[in-house]
């Protein structure tokens, strides 16, 4: 019989002594001192020490069975530690459980690993036995941070009489950008379902429907080539608001972070977040993302060399490149080897073609890697450029746009993390607006959008979407929080014949229009408010507010980085009569007689 605990593993104090209590856990860590054993028990709310002492001889007996890992229930007394005997590390430290009764619930073989923070497994290991490691506890308290999390969000949209509405997972397949997950559909042969990259059509449709402010936690999917801060399947929270404009769904966002960073991590932040248009973000720090916690923006050298007698800045500047620089306080005395060592990293990181500098020191003054090529009022003019001081080093990169701006975004951010510029601690929000609507794709030889292709673009740049298409700016903007994009939006196009010239600037012509999107362009006969929204990434925002570095740490299932879950093998062949059942043939030289 399973006893009804009286208390956690992670709340009792002095307070509790002399009362007889019931705890339920896992053996964390077992000592024996000749003749007296002390068990940490842990459970998710933290841990207590529970004694069993040789005056009772066959509870003692019972208790040296137990190994870590095990899961017991105790009866006991709580006693108050001697002075010398508290544990401050613990919240229960001060107090012990003298144990009167055990109960083993279930036997545990040697783990393989150990059940404790910061431990040096492998992640392949811990991701194959992923229900050990969440016993560990720092991914208990991620895993505990996102349900507040969860919490919050829906507090905060309920109260402001959003409604929540659930969309489907089984949708059409309306590829654009990166792949669907496909599903195939037994009573419809040949037919498949796609699982949403974004439940996009859906809210805009409850806008149509009169819903006027909808907001739903959603599992979305996209079959990409995965990194740390990425996963196939993935959690926004996503948001659609009608007659409302930029402002008002960027307000109310920054009033849902102010609340999260409160109640979740006990973070006050101000209000209001700055705000900087793509072209500044692009020309200042080489990213649509910037890291906005340190400095080293750009400086743009290309005027004062564009006449240069050294060739390599005055002809890239000649062929529409870019000399660009960046000032690292403090570096003015870094010496050969170390500049040796960093120009390879940067050739090897970035595939800069090279790296020049400026050293500012008082022993040498101003020396620059390639001083016998400038000028020396060129050289001043540059350090005056990049408002270096004696101290300073000025690393320059110069090179063909845009790859030299995002060469020196990477530098850029290489230095900051290499010289402790970036404050740690600080957790700094910026939107970004204005993006162009959409861009030119060489690979496929036609434009895409650069979010997606509903979103609007500014009402005076409408009559170039035809003639000039990458001057117009759309009504798109872009949270980002420690140079993580944390979340997107636009107000969205709500006219037909507006979404139409979209469709048709994207190369999709009027019968693949109806074809995928026809619905929508439907709805839109019936009357459609104007109105835009925002998704943000759960994942990745706990993963930066836990502190972390890898959205796996902050999912309780993850997959791996070729899309796979080790602890129960998926994805994974299936029968063939399932198959069958499908009107699916896998094509020769696929299936398991071929691993």
């Amino acid at each position: 019989m399973t006893w009804k605990r009286t208390h956690n593993c992670g709340e009792l104090t002095a307070e509790n002594t002399g009362e007889e209590i019931i705890l339920n856990g896992w053996v964390s860590t077992r000592r024996d001192l000749g003749g007296v054993i002390f068990i940490d028990l842990r459970d998710r709310y933290g841990i207590t020490q529970i004694v069993f002492n040789e005056t009772d001889k066959e509870l003692h007996e019972k208790a040296e069975q137990l190994r870590g890992e095990y899961v017991i229930g105790v009866k006991g007394m709580v006693e108050e530690r001697d002075e010398e005997n508290v544990n401050p590390e613990l919240y229960t430290g001060d107090i012990e459980i003298t144990v009167t009764d055990l109960q083993i619930y279930a036997k545990a073989e040697t783990p393989p690993f150990e059940i404790k923070e910061d431990i040096a497994t492998g992640e392949e290991i811990r991701l194959t036995y992923r229900y050990l490691d969440l016993r560990r506890p720092d991914l208990q308290r991620n895993m505990i941070l996102r349900s507040d999390f969860y919490q919050s969000v829906r507090s905060f949209y309920h109260e402001r009489d959003f409604v929540e509405v659930e969309t489907p997972v089984l949708m059409k397949s309306t590829p654009e950008g990166a792949r669907d997950y496909l599903v195939p559909s037994r009573v419809n042969p040949g037919k498949f379902f796609a699982l949403p990259q974004s439940p996009q059509t859906y809210k805009q449709l409850l806008m149509v429907s009169g819903y006027d402010r909808y907001f739903q936690i959603v599992k979305c999917f996209r079959d990409e080539d995965l990194r740390a801060d990425r996963q196939p399947e993935f959690t926004q929270i996503d948001v659609e608001m009608s007659f409302v404009d930029e402002d008002a769904v960027m307000s109310s966002t920054e009033d849902l972070m102010q609340k999260l960073m409160k109640e979740t991590i006990g973070e006050d932040i101000e209000p209001s977040f700055k705000r900087m248009t793509y072209e500044e973000a692009m020309k200042t720090y080489g990213t649509d993302k910037p890291d906005t916690r340190f400095g080293l923006e750009f400086a743009d050298f290309s005027e004062l060399v564009e006449d240069s007698e050294f060739k390599i800045f005055s002809g890239t500047v000649e062929k529409g490149g870019a000399v660009l620089g960046i000032t690292v306080p403090g570096q003015g005395s870094m010496g050969r080897g170390a500049i040796d060592r960093l120009t390879e990293r940067v050739q090897d990181e970035t595939g800069a073609g090279g790296l020049i500098y400026i050293k500012l020191n008082e022993e040498d003054g101003v020396k620059c890697s390639v001083e016998k090529f400038l000028k020396e009022e060129t050289v001043e003019a540059m350090v005056e450029k990049a408002d270096a001081a004696m101290g300073d080093l000025v690393l320059i990169l110069a090179g063909p746009s845009p790859d030299v701006y995002h060469q020196m975004s990477k530098l850029r951010l290489m230095m900051g993390e290499e010289h402790n510029l970036i404050n740690e601690d600080e957790f700094d929000f910026l939107w970004v607006t204005d993006f162009p609507l959409v861009k030119w794709s060489r690979e496929e030889q036609r434009y895409q959008a650069l979010h997606h292709p509903f979103t609007a673009p500014y009402q005076e740049d409408v009559d170039k979407l035809e003639e000039d298409p990458v001057s117009v700016r759309s009504r798109a903007y872009d949270l980002v929080l420690n140079g993580y994009e944390i979340g997107g939006g636009s107000i969205r196009i709500h006219d037909r014949e507006l979404q139409k010239r979209m469709f048709s600037l994207l190369g999709i012509d009027e019968e693949e229009a109806e074809e995928r999107f026809g619905f929508l362009l439907e709805a839109f006969k019936y009357g459609a408010p104007p109105h835009g929204g925002i998704a943000l990434g759960v994942d990745r925002i706990i993963m930066i507010l836990s502190g972390g570095n890898s959205l796996r740490d902050v999912i309780a299932f993850p997959k791996n980085q070729k899309a796979q879950s080790l602890m129960d093998n998926s994805p994974d062949y299936v029968d063939q009569e399932q198959l069958d059942e499908l009107h699916i043939r896998l094509k020769r030289g696929v299936g398991p007689e071929h691993e």
